[in-house]
């Protein structure tokens, strides 16, 4: 059992931006947060002797060099693109329980506005994705060539079976707008954004609009995972690991055949997590959830527990999802509002949150915190955190 066996106990970020980028390479961008996260927890570079890059951005011996962390001795990188932090959390915490590393670091970044784009490496790089194969043969000769145009599908057919409506996506959108007006960090500080603004933006891929779509950034976070015994002697209060676990729907790497359409792989992670963190979504005081376009919060916490299948667009409208609401979600403002950093700033949200440090954003008592990420074609993973 690997509840409260490990803890974050250090968490880095960059500033954000878009044109003209960040200046720096994506290794020098993702060393920054690093650094920064290090620095946070009190620990120098040679204590760190895990690391578990994100997928395609860099090699976790690169990180060790720059580093300076000459006793590495557990590297891992998980392919499940943007489940892929929220999975590493989970694995980290597996290490250092079980003793295989003391101090795992987990950084992530990317110029995903100066650099190359999504589409480009999904079209020019089959093995960039799980599935690439499948979408350069199958997806992208009929138009489907990037993420909104893929996850389209999702939403239409939820729309149709469901009838969610535009104005739920909206809500989404607008909820991390909100959040976002309480970040300076945020990209989309002091830009507020209504219902009319909302469904007057231009049409991307129906249903999804320039607002349902999150933000191409450049950016990088990180945050350091260790043993629950040795975070009581470092400088940070640290954040339990209550719960945690990963999955992917079936078939994974493509979407059009599944059985049971609506199947992520958070559908199967989520349970286990709960049982494993004993508590119930209900006892949840925020959530965190990899926001890609506004139906992925949809769907996400309809899988998770939140609410049943097809009740989604309900709880989400109404300010349900805002700070106030019966569940805060993104209180930084997430993909569509703060920036874009591959899921892994989700995980720092919750730790201030936690730590009680999310100042204007902040929820009230927080004490339990759930973190998800999203990744590929729908592969999912989910951590239950406490304070």
């Amino acid at each position: 059992m690997l509840r409260d066996k490990a803890c974050i106990v250090g968490i880095g970020e960059t500033p954000f931006c878009r044109k003209p980028g960040s200046g720096l390479s994506e290794m020098g961008i993702q060393l920054k947060a690093a650094m920064a996260a290090i620095e946070d927890a009190g620990l120098k570079p040679a204590d760190i002797d895990g690391i578990m890059p994100f997928p395609n951005v860099g090699k976790a011996e690169a990180f060790a060099a720059e580093l300076g962390c000459t006793n590495l001795r557990f590297a891992a990188t998980l392919h499940m693109g943007g489940a892929a932090p929220v999975a590493s959390l989970r694995a980290a915490a597996m290490a250092v329980a079980t003793g295989v590393a003391e101090h795992v670091l987990v950084p992530g970044g990317w110029n995903g506005y100066s650099g190359a784009r999504v589409r480009e490496t999904a079209a020019n790089d089959v093995d960039s994705i799980p599935g690439g194969a499948i979408a350069r043969d199958f997806y992208l000769p009929f138009g489907l060539t990037a993420p909104p145009q893929w996850y389209a599908l999702m939403a239409r057919r939820h729309m149709h079976e469901f009838g969610t409506t535009e104005e739920q996506l909206g809500a989404v959108a607008i909820a991390m707008r909100r959040h976002a007006q309480l970040n300076p960090a945020a990209l989309m500080h002091g830009k507020p954004l209504d219902m009319a603004q909302y469904l007057d933006s231009p049409m991307i891929s129906s249903p999804y609009r320039l607002f349902d779509c999150s933000l191409e950034t450049d950016g990088a976070a990180a945050f350091i995972v260790t043993s629950a015994e040795r975070a009581r002697d470092l400088r940070q209060r640290p954040v339990f690991i209550m719960g945690a676990a990963a999955s992917q729907p079936y078939p994974a790497d493509e979407i059009c055949g599944r059985p049971d359409f609506h199947r992520i792989g958070l559908t199967t992670a989520a349970p286990e997590a709960f049982r494993m963190a004993e508590v119930k979504p209900e006892d949840v005081d925020f959530a965190q959830i990899y926001d890609c376009f506004t139906f992925e919060v949809i769907q996400q916490l309809e899988e998770a527990g939140f609410c049943k299948r097809g009740e989604g667009g309900g709880f989400v409208a109404d300010g349900g999802i805002e700070l106030g609401g019966r569940l805060p979600v993104n209180t930084h403002g997430g993909l569509l509002s703060q920036a874009h950093v591959l899921g892994i700033s989700h995980v720092v949200e919750a730790v201030r949150q936690l730590r009680g440090a999310a100042d204007a954003r902040q929820v009230a008592g927080a004490e339990i915190g759930v973190v998800t990420g999203w990744g590929d074609f729908g592969d999912g993973s989910i951590a239950i955190l406490r304070r």
